[in-house]
């Protein structure tokens, strides 16, 4: 998806403040954050929303929900942190490239 925002910061289009990268994965400081620490974790494969996500994506998913913990622990969230899937327009996705949202870093109000 060369028109995609988050395909072009994984191919290194457009920069970004990275915090983890993998095979599979990358994640990067959101630049409108919404909480003191805002990460976005993202596969490197483009899957829409977790609507497209198919059967062949559960091993990608499954990778991803057990990195969210690894990448908390390494920004400092001891205390907790809150994670986030939105799922298209209606549910507030922004970008149609699949993405966790870890948020974390003080209270946290519903969102």
């Amino acid at each position: 998806m060369n028109d995609c925002l988050f395909c072009k910061i994984i191919d290194g289009d457009i920069p970004s403040k990275k915090v983890y990268e993998d095979d599979l994965l990358f994640a990067f400081h959101d630049i409108s954050p919404k909480a003191p620490t805002h990460v976005l974790l993202i596969p490197k494969k483009h899957i829409d929303s977790l609507n497209q996500a198919q059967e062949d994506d559960k091993d990608l998913m499954a990778h991803a929900l057990l990195t969210i913990p690894k990448v908390a622990k390494q920004l400092g969230l001891d205390e907790g942190y809150r994670t986030i899937l939105n799922t298209e327009k209606g549910g507030g996705q922004e970008v149609f490239h699949i993405h966790f949202h870890i948020l974390g870093g003080g209270s946290m109000p519903f969102a």
